[in-house]
């Protein structure tokens, strides 16, 4: 029996299976502006075709919900110009 937890941290960590290939996870408020403001932003950090890196984030929840704003969401951005293997890995830990 798996228990609700009410408050603690979600990480979310994104695994590259594949040589030279990048991807994050971030959150945005997903509405059309901030989504072209995020890929300019990344593209001038960390350009297409760049080395593997690996990125997670670590997100707070409260009273069984995670800690974001109204819209919010959690993302995984892709920074290849071709679809490439991805593992997503959760951990929760909390009270």
């Amino acid at each position: 029996m798996v228990n609700a937890l009410d408050a603690g941290l979600v990480t979310v960590f994104v695994i590259v299976i594949a040589v030279t290939s990048t991807a994050g996870v971030t959150t945005i408020e997903f509405e059309p502006g901030a989504v072209v403001d995020l890929d300019a932003a990344f593209e001038a950090l960390a350009p297409r075709g760049a080395n593997d890196r690996p990125h997670s984030i670590t997100i707070p929840f409260v009273q069984g919900k995670l800690a974001l704003g109204t819209w919010q969401q959690v993302v995984l951005v892709e920074f290849d110009t071709r679809a490439r293997s991805r593992q997503v890995v959760i951990q929760v830990v909390g009270e």
